[in-house]
């Protein structure tokens, strides 16, 4: 083959509970990201991977170490990594990229791999209905909403934005999947552009769908599915982690 495979995964929420009750699922993550090397020419995170973000000037989260030493053992193996922003990480700064050599994209993905012609998305804010969110996304993401934030101590906007997380998280994962309503709104205008596949997250639901030569998925979550993307020779997989 040419390339590589490439995986894709979503929606880990990392800092959404305490570290002793997060302490087993974030293992499992690590796990999989060192059995990448060897395996993997590229690493699509698609969003949500932190449960909340924010670099300050001279200060980032001091929980997600490992898991930051990991994505770096990833890029040091040659790995390329992109990380996309989701709903609950969207302030990411320069420190990913800068430091780990993480490549950070806000919007949609367009890709060409493998011959295949691939829409990517966190998918938040996609399905026709949601002005509210919208709305609200232009504000929190303004320069100028960002800047305000920076002037609260890390010790005071880290927990307050870990509780406005957890309000607007709710309880997502057990909300019931509109699978015909998402590929109408989300899949289907993209295939009429030429696209093959589209990859979303956010749903926290692991989810397929084929039909005529166009392929569309929801990537599940690292909270209770553990699921991911991974794309070889052309052929989309989806899989759990531990393999079984």
């Amino acid at each position: 083959m040419s390339e590589g495979a490439a995986y894709f995964f979503s929606d880990a929420h990392l800092g959404a509970e305490s570290e002793d009750r997060e302490a087993a699922r974030t293992s499992r993550l690590h796990q999989f990201l060192g059995a990448l090397p060897g395996r993997a020419s590229s690493l699509h995170i698609v969003g949500d991977l932190f449960d909340f973000w924010f670099e300050y000037r001279t200060a980032i989260p001091r929980r997600h170490f490992e898991t930051l030493s990991a994505l770096q053992r990833v890029r040091q193996a040659g790995i390329g990594i992109t990380y996309l922003t989701g709903n609950h990480d969207f302030w990411l700064g320069p420190f990913l990229s800068r430091e780990l050599g993480i490549e950070t994209h806000e919007g949609p993905l367009e890709l060409e791999l493998q011959g295949r012609r691939i829409w990517v998305h966190h998918g938040d804010g996609l399905v026709r209905g949601d002005l509210g969110y919208r709305v609200l996304k232009k504000v929190m993401r303004n320069p100028f909403s960002i800047a305000c934030y920076q002037l609260l101590h890390p010790d005071l906007g880290i927990p307050l934005a870990h509780w406005a997380s957890r309000l607007s998280r709710g309880s997502r994962e057990d909300r019931p999947l509109e699978p015909e309503r998402l590929r109408h709104d989300v899949a289907d205008p993209r295939f009429s552009d030429g696209f093959d596949a589209v990859l979303i997250g956010h749903f926290h639901h692991a989810y397929e769908h084929r039909e005529n030569g166009h392929e569309f998925f929801i990537l599940g979550d690292w909270i209770r599915r553990f699921t991911y993307l991974v794309l070889e020779n052309g052929q989309f997989r989806m899989k759990t982690w531990p393999p079984a």
